[in-house]
């Protein structure tokens, strides 16, 4: 992963231009790709305000949960794990992100202000 610099009060931005924020969901950071619209791939609007930001459209996150300490347990002792997806689906405005319903985590539905970047990265 690329050096990560603090530009705000809730985000990081990579040495690509990807700007970075932590999610509470998922308990780790999320990358996007902002106003770049001649760079394949896709390409979110941002408002430029670091203390309070607002991306559009909505930022989708799939992947698989990461396994739990009992898990990896299991998987030490020769078992099998089913994956569990993850799938973190938000709205970020304002600073403040809404999770939607379609989230697999603990805070689908609720909408939450966007942690503290350095605090959050440096726990991480």
């Amino acid at each position: 992963m690329s050096e990560i610099k603090t530009i705000g009060r809730c985000l990081g931005q990579g040495a690509d231009g990807s700007i970075w924020f932590f999610c509470l969901g998922c308990n780790g950071p999320h990358s996007i790709k902002v106003n770049s619209p001649n760079t394949p791939g896709p390409n979110w609007g941002y408002n430029g305000n670091a203390d309070a930001p607002t991306f559009t459209p909505s930022v989708l996150v799939t992947g698989a949960q990461h396994v739990t300490e009992e898990e990896h347990a299991t998987l030490m002792a020769g078992g099998h794990v089913e994956p569990r997806p993850l799938v973190c689906h938000s709205f970020v405005t304002d600073g403040r992100i809404q999770y939607l319903g379609d989230c697999t985590h603990v805070l689908a539905g609720q909408t939450v202000g966007l942690p503290e970047w350095e605090a959050s990265w440096s726990n991480w």
